[in-house]
């Protein structure tokens, strides 16, 4: 059996690993969320600065499957094209932090358009309230012809474990996955890509575009402050804990 001595110094070793590696952890938390600060104030610089450069013509529909999501989002394109009729898909929103005049839960417009190749590419036509997700609600809210439209290059959202299910029997979607929506309502677009529609605005106003705008929340400094100062408290608690063992013991002794 083990002595009290040998009880004492094991649950003083005990207590060091413990502490040690809790402290470690809490500064890796520390270092990890500055890291997201590099990262974060990069990506904000990124997004700014495609976002106020002048609109270029949307690539080629041969170079479509060399475009890839890191180089090629957000950069502003415009191109002539033609909505297909009666076709549209809702996805649901909450609101957006890249549309500030999005404050309120609703519906985007997601629509095919014809190239004047022939390519069809999935649009984002812009935003309608819960009481215009019903086209006849829109009065000239379908534009008839060919249209030069100018928006931004944006990728599918992935889905996660909090995603809800899409309803495709209502027409209403949860996700951003144009390639999704695309496959089920067998619109025949090859882009790896949609369009988030900036102009024209509609003569009824209904979907409402509108150009992005970068709010993108950056708290990871203060996030770094509250698990450094934690690892702190936890080195004072333990150098506290270990003084009073050591000479609480010299006292009695």
């Amino acid at each position: 059996m083990k002595t009290a001595r040998q009880k004492k110094k094991g649950g003083a070793f005990d207590a060091t690993i413990a502490a040690v590696a809790g402290i470690l952890i809490l500064c890796g938390l520390g270092v990890w969320q500055l890291d997201r600060k590099v990262w974060k104030e990069n990506l904000i610089a990124k997004l700014n600065s495609r976002l106020v450069e002048a609109p270029k013509d949307l690539p080629p529909r041969a170079s479509w499957s060399q475009l890839r999501e890191d180089g090629e989002e957000f950069h502003r394109v415009t191109f002539p094209a033609e909505f297909l009729d009666g076709e549209e898909a809702l996805v649901y929103t909450a609101g957006s932090p890249l549309r500030p005049d999005v404050k309120g839960p609703g519906y985007w417009v997601f629509a095919p358009a014809r190239l004047a190749g022939g390519s069809i590419v999935v649009i984002n036509r812009g935003f309608v309230a819960d009481d215009h997700k019903d086209p006849n609600t829109r009065a000239g809210g379908a534009p008839r012809g060919t249209i030069d439209v100018v928006g931004v290059m944006r990728w599918p959202e992935s889905r996660n474990s909090f995603t809800p299910a899409d309803d495709p029997k209502k027409n209403i979607w949860y996700l951003r996955d144009s390639n999704s929506i695309a496959t089920f309502k067998k619109w025949a677009t090859a882009a790896p890509f949609y369009i988030d529609q900036e102009e024209p605005v509609p003569s009824g106003g209904w979907p409402k575009p509108g150009k992005l705008e970068v709010h993108l929340p950056d708290n990871h400094l203060q996030y770094a402050i509250t698990w450094f100062g934690l690892a702190l408290a936890l080195a004072g608690v333990y150098v506290a804990w270990l003084a009073r063992r050591l000479f609480g013991r010299k006292e009695r002794l």
